[in-house]
């Protein structure tokens, strides 16, 4: 048997990178998954790479979190074809990249990056809440993916860095009120991630970026999927509220060893 056999799940943005090893995750462990991409040809293109790894049965559809029609599209889709939903992971996210620093960026940009990653994520919860949590008997549980950048900042990422920094919050401030009506809200907090951006990356630069991480190798995909799967299941039955860092170490370092003077 599975965790999460029987169980319904949808993972926002499951349609590249660490969302396909959380829709693998889930979907190898019994979940039905729905997973969503921003465009019609990403969702398709993850639907495909699913299916090359071999992981079946997985609803895909195109949404926009950051539009509340499509996000009841897509929940009318859920509706439709499970009937109800057990687990959120809120994994759809704007990275923030090219918009230079916070003297030249575009405000537009600013707000695009809020507007995924801060009002998108807020948005398919509450919609998660009450179209499905609220009337089922088994209350649902729901993980958002953050940044150890919401406590330590990188350069040229203002919009990003404050986004996160306010998922954490707002996760806090969601368990704190959904709590008494049986709903759990967490949150897992990566660092590096092997994502397709490290395929173009030089290698002496890639090394030097693991240098930064004590245990000396930034997360796969499935790193995080499994810290995910913990915080959705019931294996953390009484956690709410948190903020799980995955970073290989970085977070517990003043200065990488090689200035560490």
């Amino acid at each position: 048997m599975g965790r999460f056999d029987g169980k319904v799940v949808l993972v926002t943005g499951g349609n590249r990178n660490t969302g396909l090893a959380l829709v693998e995750k889930f979907a190898r462990e019994g979940a039905r998954v729905f997973m969503c991409g921003m465009s019609e040809a990403s969702t398709a293109k993850g639907a495909e790479m699913l299916s090359m790894r071999g992981v079946e049965g997985v609803v895909s559809q195109p949404c926009d979190i950051s539009d509340a029609a499509q996000v009841a599209a897509l929940f009318d889709t859920i509706e439709r074809e499970a009937g109800r939903l057990d687990i959120l992971v809120n994994n759809a996210a704007n990275q923030g990249l090219g918009h230079g620093g916070p003297l030249e960026m575009d405000a537009a940009k600013f707000h695009e990056v809020f507007n995924t990653n801060v009002i998108g994520g807020f948005q398919v919860t509450q919609m998660a809440c009450n179209r499905f949590f609220m009337k089922q008997e088994t209350r649902g549980s729901v993980v958002f993916l953050s940044s150890n950048t919401a406590k330590r900042a990188i350069r040229h990422r203002t919009a990003y860095c404050a986004s996160k920094g306010a998922i954490n919050s707002m996760v806090r401030a969601l368990a704190l009120d959904l709590a008494p009506l049986g709903i759990r809200v967490n949150c897992c907090a990566p660092g590096y991630i092997n994502t397709e951006r490290w395929d173009v990356l030089d290698p002496a630069k890639a090394a030097r970026r693991r240098l930064n991480c004590p245990l000396r190798k930034e997360a796969s995909g499935m790193d995080i999927a499994n810290v995910v799967a913990f915080l959705a299941s019931d294996d953390s039955a009484n956690m709410t509220g948190e903020i799980v860092t995955c970073d290989a170490g970085c977070s517990c370092q003043h200065m990488p060893e090689d200035v560490d003077v």
